[in-house]
């Protein structure tokens, strides 16, 4: 450890650092004091420093880098006016190098099944994480091998934790696949990209799939020729959607009977808009459909004529 000499220099003692003192050659203590009083401040700074801090009784090089979270070694490369890092008097001016760069986010390239990506934020550890997700802390720390002080951990690395993704009603589970995208499996299920993109928001950037994450996939609804194929957004009901697209709220929930709860549907459900010449024909779900028969729905029905 460094420790600063916070004593007055004695008399009689070399003092490099006095004006007009050659090396070797002794001063008085007043002399010495004096020349310490005003502290010793750098010419200049090197670039991308942090500031400058004025020494304080007590202080050493190690105690500062601490406080101000800089490397010792980087502290004293930038103050090579302080010949002796151990000796270091109040009112001394020293240069702040800059932090250190934080490292890159650190990514696993792919999680076991059952195991989804999370992304540490300050305040994260190994320990709490592990009680967050039920898991003992060595397991934790084993899948995660690209991690490798465990009690080192930088917000934005990406961490594999047990999946612990619910589904809504209407949708199935999928465990990504090597090779997979958001698009190719919005594809193979039919549905919109957009849809498949809001009915996961575990997951951070869409464009990058890991084999192992789990997906929350919207049943594709068979729509009628004529329909619209429309993706739930945060604060739709049936009702505003119907409001929106001029089909009474009965037609829209009998061209939908994927869903089963019309007064809960969630981001991400898709779901059949009919055309508007449907609302006046649309039964309601389990009513026998006949042929060339209008019944008007329950909303039309309370509609005053005229």
């Amino acid at each position: 450890m460094y420790q600063a000499n916070l004593q007055r220099p004695p008399g009689g003692q070399p003092c490099p650092h006095c004006p007009d003192t050659a090396p070797g050659q002794t001063a008085s203590a007043a002399d010495v004091w004096g020349a310490y009083a005003g502290g010793r401040v750098p010419a200049t700074c090197p670039p991308g420093f942090q500031g400058r801090y004025t020494v304080q009784p007590g202080d050493t090089m190690w105690l500062i880098a601490q406080r101000l979270g800089v490397n010792i070694d980087a502290l004293i490369a930038a103050n090579s006016h302080i010949p002796n890092p151990a000796a270091l008097f109040p009112g001394d001016v020293l240069c702040v190098p800059g932090a250190p760069p934080r490292p890159p986010c650190r990514v696993p390239a792919g999680c076991p099944n059952g195991f989804v990506r999370y992304t540490v934020v300050a305040g994260d550890t190994m320990f709490t994480l592990a009680r967050r997700f039920g898991i003992p802390l060595s397991q934790l720390i084993a899948v995660n091998p690209h991690i490798p002080d465990p009690s080192l951990l930088f917000p934005c690395d990406v961490l594999c934790v047990p999946a612990t993704v619910s589904c809504p009603p209407g949708f199935r589970t999928y465990t990504v696949q090597p090779g997979d995208s958001m698009f190719s499996i919005a594809r193979r299920f039919g549905i919109t990209l957009d849809a498949l993109v809001a009915a996961n928001p575990q997951i951070p950037n869409p464009n990058v799939l890991f084999p192992g994450d789990v997906l929350c996939v919207p049943q594709a609804p068979a729509c009628p020729p004529g329909s619209q194929v429309y993706t739930v957004r945060p604060g739709d009901t049936m009702f505003t959607i119907a409001q929106r697209f001029g089909v009474s709220l009965d037609a829209l929930i009998a061209a939908n009977p994927q869903i089963p709860n019309p007064a809960q549907i969630f981001a991400g459900d898709v779901l059949c808009i009919p055309p508007p010449s449907m609302s006046a024909t649309a039964a309601p779900p389990g009513a026998p459909e006949t042929a060339g028969e209008e019944s008007p729905s329950r909303s039309q029905a309370a509609e005053p004529a005229g």
